[in-house]
Parts: structure tokens; C-alpha cells; sequence
């Protein structure tokens, strides 16, 4: 454990990627209410589903206080799917019903597995479906996603890596398919929009 002054580092950490993960809904809620930003509800209901295993994944993984940042995104995770229902995107098409229908086949095989590592490696994989929607959406309306939410969720991310008790396969794999997702999506937004005209 390493300390600063009788502090836990790693809890200092885990706090900060906390806030800065809160943070970074502020805008993304504060523009679903404007509507201007207009979730896809088949990404944040797989998300929902797969980021309280990924988050029990973390703790068992020996994770540590790195949890505590998974535990918060959870939590507002669940409120944007809850507010996608309302004020989400009617740019949903068949793909995006197969992809939600193959991801939730995936999440009842993978709840069903004994193995905690084979199971993070499916939220990973189940979770990248997750985000298929949201790549196709964005692609074609670029102007109704967040770009600063997405980079600094990315950010919190990785200060949760840093704060992981443990650094193994099993508490790195969802954190760095994350990383590389929303980075991905932030960028794409950012692309698109020098190509599509503000609606």
C-alpha cells in the first residue's frame, strides 16, 4: 500500500477518477435535458447490464479501491439508460436490434459461467457490442453525442487503472476496452463533424 502523509494513494486516486467521472456527466446530462444529446438506449441498457458484473469482476479480481470508480460509473450508467428511454435517439435500426439481441444472449451464457476470468473477457467482448450502436449513430449524427464527456470518461478510466490494488488480465481487460472505446468515439465525433453540418 502506498501512503502520502498517513493517506492511501490509491484512494486519493480512485476518489479523483470518481469525480472526474461525474464530472464528466454533468454536460452529458445537462445536454440530454437541452437535447441535444441523444443516447442510444441499446448501448447504455447493455451498459448497464455488464458494468455491475465488470464492477464485481474488479473487486474480485483484487481490485481494491479501483472498484470504488466502477461503482460510481454504474450508477450513472443506469440514469442514462433511464433517461435514454425518454430522451434517446429514434435512430435505432435492425443492426442495432441484433447486436442488443446477440449481447443479451451473451450476457445469459456469461452469467452463467463459474469462471471470473472467461466472464470479464465476455463483459469486455459483451461491452464492445454495447458500443455498436453508438459508433453508427454517431457516424451518421455526429452532432447529437457529448465529445468532452467521452474524452474524460476516458480519462477516468485510466485513473482507475492506476488505482487498481492489483494490475492482472482480470482487472485490466474491461478498463483498457473502455479506454479505447470512448477514445474512439470522441474521436469519430469530432471527425464527423468537420463533414456533416450542424442540423
Amino acid at each position: 500500500m502506498t501512503n502520502l502523509g498517513g493517506l492511501d494513494v490509491k484512494l486519493i486516486i480512485s476518489v479523483l477518477a470518481s469525480l472526474v467521472m461525474v464530472g464528466a456527466y454533468i454536460p452529458y446530462f445537462r445536454d440530454i435535458f437541452l437535447k441535444k444529446t441523444r443516447p442510444h438506449v441499446y448501448t447504455w441498457l447493455i451498459w448497464a447490464i455488464t458494468m455491475g458484473t465488470a464492477t464485481a469482476g474488479l473487486w474480485y479480481g483484487g481490485g481494491g479501491w479501483g472498484t470504488l470508480s466502477m461503482l460510481v460509473v454504474t450508477t450513472l450508467v443506469f440514469a442514462v439508460f433511464l433517461l435514454s428511454l425518454k430522451f434517446g435517439t429514434r435512430n435505432i435500426t435492425i443492426a442495432d436490434t441484433i447486436v442488443l439481441m446477440a449481447a443479451l444472449l451473451a450476457t445469459v451464457a456469461w452469467w452463467r459461467l463459474n469462471n471470473p476470468l472467461l466472464a470479464v473477457v465476455m463483459v469486455s467482448v459483451i461491452d464492445g457490442l454495447g458500443y455498436i450502436p453508438s459508433f453508427r449513430k454517431t457516424f451518421e449524427e455526429p452532432w447529437t453525442e457529448t465529445p468532452s464527456s467521452w474524452a474524460i470518461f476516458a480519462i477516468s478510466n485510466a485513473l482507475t487503472i492506476i488505482s487498481l490494488g492489483e494490475y492482472n488480465f482480470l482487472t485490466l481487460i474491461y478498463m483498457v476496452t473502455t479506454i479505447v472505446a470512448n477514445v474512439s468515439i470522441f474521436s469519430l465525433c469530432l471527425f464527423r463533424r468537420k463533414l456533416v453540418s450542424r442540423p
